[in-house]
C-alpha cells in the first residue's frame, strides 16, 4: 500500500504541510526543504512531494510550477491613483507597457496600491509574504528611496523607471533623457524666433524637474537667451495657468514656454486663450508626455513623446538578469521625441499634421 492509500482525501484548500507530509510518508522537514531548500533533498523525494502539494492543493505562495522552477513569474508593481486634475496619463501607459514586456518574457504583473511610501513598503512586504512575488518594478524614484533600501535588505531584485538621483551604482533603471527632451523643446521654439522663452516646471525639490530645467537653461544658454522667466509649480493645470499670467505680465513678457508635463503646458494654453492670445502664431508653447489631450486641444500641443515601450523592455529585461544571477546593473538613457504640432508654430494652420523630431541623448 502507498502513501497516498493510507488516508482519505483531503479537502482541497484546507490542507496543512503536515497533511501533505503524512500523505508522502516523510517528515515535515522535507517538505519544508521541498518548497524552500530543494537542494537538501533527492530529487525523487523532492519530485514526490512537490506531487503531492499540486495533488492536494497545499499552496502556501505560489504554484506547483513555481515550487519546482523557484520561481513564480510575477513582477510587483504599484497603481498610481487617478487625478482629474491631470492631462498625462504616462503611468497607466507604461503600465500597459510593462504588461506587454513581462508577458513576452512569459511573465506577469502582480499589482498593488498604496498611499505613501510608508505603505508602498508594507504592501511589497505583504506580496512577498504571500505570493512570492519575484522582483519589483519601481516608479518615482528619489534620492534616499526607502522603497529601494528595503527590497534590497529583503535580496529582492529591483530596477526603476527613473534614476536613483543619488549616484547609486548597484541598481538597475531605465529613464527617459528629460534634459535633452527640453533642450530639443527649447531650441525648437528658439528656430521660431523666440527670443523670451520661459520654462514652466516642477518645484525645485523634485529630481527629474531639476533635470528638465537645466535642459532649459542649457538650450538658452547656447543661443544666449535670459533664464529670468522660470516658475516652479506643482504638476497642476490650474497653477500653471496662474504661473503663466505672472509671466506674461513680465516687464519682458514671455513669448514662448517650455513645459514640464502635458499638463502644465494646457495651463498655459488656457492663459493665453483667457488673454486672447494664439498659441503658436503669437506665443510658442511645448509640452512634455504627448498625453492623448496634446493631439485633441485646439491648436495641437507639441509635446515630447516617452518611449515606454523601449523602458519597459529594459525594466523587465534588468529584473530577469537579476534572478539569473548577474551581478551587473543595467542603466538606460533613453532619448524622447519631439512631436511637433501647431501650437509651437508661427503662422501654422490650426491642425497640422504633427511631425516628430527625436531630441540627443544617451543610451
Amino acid at each position: 500500500m502507498t502513501p497516498s492509500d493510507q488516508r482519505g482525501p483531503v479537502p482541497h484548500g484546507s490542507v496543512t504541510l503536515a497533511d501533505v507530509a503524512r500523505h508522502v510518508g516523510v517528515s515535515a522537514q522535507s517538505v519544508s526543504n521541498a518548497l524552500h531548500r530543494p537542494e537538501k533533498l533527492t530529487t525523487e523525494t523532492r519530485e514526490r512531494i512537490l506531487a503531492a502539494v499540486q495533488e492536494l492543493g497545499y499552496r502556501p505562495n505560489r504554484s506547483a510550477r513555481t515550487l519546482r522552477s523557484r520561481r513564480s513569474h510575477l513582477i510587483g508593481v504599484k497603481v498610481e491613483p487617478s487625478r482629474d486634475d491631470r492631462a498625462a496619463l504616462l503611468l497607466d501607459q507604461f503600465l500597459h507597457a510593462l504588461a506587454e514586456s513581462a508577458g513576452q518574457a512569459a511573465c506577469h504583473l502582480i499589482l498593488c496600491q498604496a498611499e505613501d511610501e510608508h505603505a508602498e513598503v508594507e504592501a511589497y512586504r505583504e506580496l512577498l509574504d504571500t505570493t512570492s512575488v519575484d522582483a519589483f518594478v519601481l516608479a518615482g524614484t528619489h534620492a534616499g528611496d526607502r522603497r529601494v533600501a528595503a527590497l534590497r535588505g529583503w535580496g529582492v531584485p529591483v530596477a526603476t523607471f527613473g534614476r536613483p538621483w543619488d549616484g547609486d551604482d548597484d541598481l538597475s533603471w531605465a529613464d527617459v533623457d528629460g534634459r535633452a527632451g527640453l533642450r530639443a523643446a527649447t531650441d525648437h521654439l528658439g528656430a521660431q524666433g523666440h527670443t523670451r522663452i520661459a520654462h514652466v516646471g516642477w518645484p525645485h525639490d523634485s529630481d527629474t524637474g531639476a533635470d528638465r530645467r537645466r535642459g532649459w537653461r542649457e538650450a538658452c544658454a547656447d543661443r544666449r537667451l535670459p533664464v529670468d522667466l522660470d516658475a516652479a509649480v506643482p504638476d497642476d493645470f490650474d497653477a500653471a495657468r496662474d504661473a503663466a499670467h505672472r509671466l506674461l505680465d513680465a516687464t519682458e513678457p514671455a513669448t514662448g514656454f517650455v513645459c514640464a508635463s502635458d499638463t502644465l503646458a494646457l495651463g498655459v494654453l488656457r492663459a493665453l486663450a483667457e488673454r486672447g492670445l494664439r498659441a503658436g502664431e503669437q506665443v510658442g508653447v511645448t509640452g512634455f508626455d504627448n498625453s492623448p489631450a496634446a493631439a485633441l486641444t485646439t491648436p495641437g500641443l507639441t509635446s515630447l513623446r516617452q518611449p515606454l515601450a523601449a523602458v519597459a523592455a529594459d525594466l523587465v529585461g534588468a529584473v530577469l538578469e537579476q534572478l539569473d544571477g548577474a551581478t551587473h546593473r543595467r542603466r538606460s538613457l533613453l532619448a524622447p521625441e519631439l512631436v511637433v504640432r501647431a501650437s509651437s508654430l508661427r503662422g501654422a494652420p490650426t491642425d497640422p499634421h504633427p511631425s516628430t523630431r527625436t531630441s540627443e541623448a544617451h543610451r
